[in-house]
């Protein structure tokens, strides 16, 4: 189980890793950031002990680019625990191979797009000026 942190030295590491994102994540983001589907996704957002590579408020879904240190050592292991402690709050997470944001971009796009909007079905689209914020995940004004 993931130990507690701080709010403040998760927003920390979150804007840190917003400086050194991998090469997948940025050329994932530049995709994300024109708001495919109408839809609004946020790069490596704080959550409780965790930061998201990119989530989707409204469909509460969080994309997460694995590259291949995900596969060595005890990390599928903790990537199992993220997503379970991340379920308990509610929200759903995709992973995509990094290797697979290189090769078919277009249908990485559109499968996060599909799981958003499938999201969307369980949970309406928030009026204007988006959800309440949600202390918990890290959602504050």
């Amino acid at each position: 189980m993931a130990v507690p942190e701080k709010p403040g030295r998760t927003v920390r590491r979150a804007r840190r890793l917003r400086r050194d994102m991998s090469p997948a994540e940025v050329a994932l983001w530049c995709e994300l950031r024109q708001r495919p589907g109408g839809l609004k996704f946020r790069r490596q957002h704080p959550a409780g002990p965790y930061v998201i590579d990119f989530y989707c408020a409204a469909a509460r879904l969080a994309i997460e680019v694995d590259g291949g240190f995900h596969d060595r050592g005890d990390r599928s292991a903790r990537d199992q625990v993220r997503d379970a402690w991340l379920a308990g709050h509610g929200v759903e997470t995709l992973r995509i191979p990094a290797t697979l944001v290189f090769r078919d971009m277009a249908n990485v796009v559109a499968g996060v797009v599909a799981a958003a909007d499938a999201r969307l079905s369980l949970h309406h689209r928030p009026a204007a000026g988006g959800p309440p914020p949600q202390a918990e995940l890290g959602e504050d004004d």
